[in-house]
C-alpha cells in the first residue's frame, strides 16, 4: 500500500521534471522574451503547464478507462505536432525580432471602448477577469497530447488500479504546472538582465528563434520515419 503511494506521489515529482525537458523549455523560451520579469514569465509558464495537464489527462483517463494503447503512429503524429510548433514558434521568434527592429515591441489592445497600450501578449481571453494567453495554453496542450500515450502506458504498468492510476497522472500534471512556472520564472528574470535593451532583446529573440527552428526539424526526423 505504501509503495504504492509512493508511486503516485513520484508521480508529482517527475512531472516536476518533465517540465524541463529541452522540448518544453524551448517552446516556451520563445513566448518568455515577449514578458518584462520573472512574474509574468512564470505565469506564461503555468498557463503552458494548465494546457499540458488538460490534454494529459484527458487523454490518459480515455486511454485508462478503455484499456486502450495509443498506436505508435498516432504517437509519432502527436510528436510531430510538437516539432511543427517549434518550428512555428520559432518562425514567429524571428519575424518579431525583424519586425520591431531596435524599437522593440508593442501590442495594441482594446477592452470595450477602451484602447490602450501593453506588454502583455497580443492576443487573448479573459477568464474570471484575467487575461489568459491562448498562446501558452495551445502550446502546452499540442505538448500534453506527445507525451500521454507514454505516461499512460507505464502508469498502467506500474499502479494496480484504476483511481491510483488517474491520481498517477493528475499530479504528473500539477507537477509539470509547477516546474514550468519555475522555470518559465526563471527565464523571465534571465530575459530582463539580458535583453534589457529593445537590441539586446532583439538579438536574444534572434537566438531562441533560430535553435527553437533547429529542435523542431531535429524532433521531426524520426517521428517521419515512423509515419
Amino acid at each position: 500500500m505504501f509503495a504504492t503511494l509512493g508511486g503516485v506521489v513520484l508521480g508529482l515529482l517527475l512531472g516536476l521534471r518533465h517540465a524541463f525537458e529541452p522540448d518544453h523549455l524551448t517552446a516556451v523560451s520563445t513566448m518568455v522574451i515577449e514578458t518584462r520579469d520573472a512574474r509574468r514569465g512564470a505565469l506564461l509558464g503555468a498557463v503552458w503547464g494548465l494546457g499540458h495537464t488538460i490534454s494529459l489527462v484527458a487523454v490518459g483517463t480515455t486511454l485508462l478507462v478503455t484499456g486502450a494503447v495509443m498506436p505508435e503512429r498516432t504517437a509519432a503524429l502527436f510528436e510531430l505536432g510538437v516539432a511543427v510548433m517549434l518550428v512555428i514558434l520559432g518562425s514567429r521568434s524571428l519575424w518579431l525580432s525583424v519586425r520591431d527592429g531596435a524599437r522593440g515591441e508593442v501590442h495594441h489592445h482594446r477592452h470595450g471602448e477602451d484602447a490602450h497600450v501593453h506588454a502583455a501578449p497580443a492576443v487573448h481571453v479573459h477568464v474570471g477577469g484575467r487575461a489568459l494567453a491562448w498562446r501558452p495554453l495551445v502550446v502546452g496542450l499540442v505538448h500534453g497530447l506527445a507525451g500521454s500515450g507514454a505516461i499512460t502506458a507505464l502508469v498502467f504498468a506500474e499502479l494496480p488500479t484504476l483511481a491510483m492510476r488517474v491520481v498517477y497522472i493528475t499530479l504528473f500534471g500539477i507537477g509539470s504546472i509547477a516546474g514550468m512556472a519555475i522555470a518559465s520564472g526563471v527565464a523571465g528574470a534571465s530575459v530582463q538582465r539580458a535583453a534589457a535593451t529593445p537590441r539586446r532583446r532583439r538579438a536574444v529573440s534572434l537566438a531562441i528563434g533560430a535553435l527553437s527552428i533547429a529542435l523542431g526539424i531535429a524532433w521531426a526526423i524520426p517521428e517521419l520515419a515512423v509515419l
